[in-house]
């Protein structure tokens, strides 16, 4: 009896996961009804996703910013309504702890186009994760971004190429002409399925959720304050625009303060005005009070701070030139051996 039940219990559980395949649901590229690429069936999440909006800022502003400057390019116009869609493309870094995701950042990657095919500019890639890789040496590349509705033919040409780099790469698609309330971002990661009886890479959506730190929440306070519509005929002001006003005002008002000390004084030695010794004496009293920042102490401690910052600031300006000399000197090689002549010239 035992055995009859544990092999009705196999059975029952291989019928429903034969139900669930046959349930199954694969949509077909709008672009190309030929390709599959999304798989919209049930798949429990594998993975936890922890999204910071620095990452979402960064993917509406490289967007906004090639709209703009396409927009500069061909005129705003009405024919610039039958121009194909801006696309850009950009990588994802952050940190990865298991099955623990956290997208922390991102930056921008070029792209061509060859045989109709958008091709990711690789050497660009490496140069920009060993910029990063300087900075956030903790941070690790977790997949790459774009914009659109959902996922297409050209979105698996992408990944499959940045699943070269890191095969459990995510991808990070933002509608920014979406009307709905919500945030018009979908993340999906790649799985190999079974369709028409061969091995096919697919997209699942994945849930996340959003991360932020201290430092975001303020940023993201201020702008969304600063772009909001002003309530009540009276604008919103953030947290931080608040507080640089109470600075501001109470920096004023020292100033304001100092000038009218500072212009009795000068009338009382001009014989502009009597003398008031009560009053010369607060001003001896207030000089008094003030630290003491004519010591050869404090110069010293001041023109060393002064020449470390303008020694950092001279170290990054030399290494922006090297690094433009050294792509020059790349391109120079890449164009002698084109000629048939091999060129010895390096920086190094």
């Amino acid at each position: 009896m035992d055995v009859s039940e544990n092999d009705n219990n196999v059975v029952t559980e291989v019928a429903a996961a034969m139900e669930i395949d046959g349930n199954e649901d694969v949509n077909k590229d709008t672009n190309n009804g030929e390709t599959i690429l999304v798989s919209s069936s049930t798949i429990a999440a594998t993975i936890s996703v922890s999204l910071h909006p620095l990452v979402i800022l960064n993917v509406s502003e490289h967007w906004t910013r090639i709209r703009a400057q396409e927009c500069v390019q061909n005129g705003n116009n009405a024919q610039q309504q039958q121009q194909p869609q801006t696309k850009v493309f950009g990588a994802l870094i952050g940190k990865q702890k298991g099955r623990n995701i956290e997208i922390m950042n991102s930056f921008e990657l070029k792209s061509d186009i060859i045989d109709n095919a958008p091709v990711v500019d690789m050497d660009f890639y490496r140069s920009k994760e060993a910029q990063f890789k300087q900075v956030f040496a903790e941070m690790e590349l977790l997949g790459w971004y774009t914009n659109g509705d959902s996922a297409n033919k050209n979105d698996m040409i992408i990944h499959k190429q940045m699943v070269e780099i890191n095969e459990n790469c995510l991808c990070l698609k933002l509608n920014p002409l979406s009307r709905h309330t919500g945030l018009p971002i979908k993340i999906y990661e790649s799985i190999i399925d079974m369709v028409a009886c061969a091995p096919t890479m697919l997209f699942v959506e994945v849930p996340y959720t959003l991360a932020t730190e201290e430092a975001e929440r303020i940023v993201l306070d201020h702008m969304a304050r600063m772009t909001s519509t002003s309530h009540n005929g009276e604008n919103v002001n953030s947290v931080v625009t608040e507080h640089l006003r109470v600075q501001h005002s109470a920096v004023k008002m020292l100033r304001d303060r100092i000038k009218l000390i500072l212009d009795f004084v000068k009338d009382v030695k001009n014989k502009n005005i009597p003398a008031n010794h009560e009053i010369l004496r607060e001003i001896l009293n207030l000089c008094h009070r003030l630290p003491l920042i004519s010591s050869d102490t404090f110069n010293e401690d001041f023109y060393i701070q002064c020449n470390d910052v303008a020694l950092i600031t001279y170290l990054g300006t030399l290494t922006k030139c090297t690094n433009s000399i050294n792509q020059y000197a790349n391109k120079f090689n890449v164009l002698l051996d084109r000629t048939g002549r091999r060129s010895f010239l390096s920086l190094y």
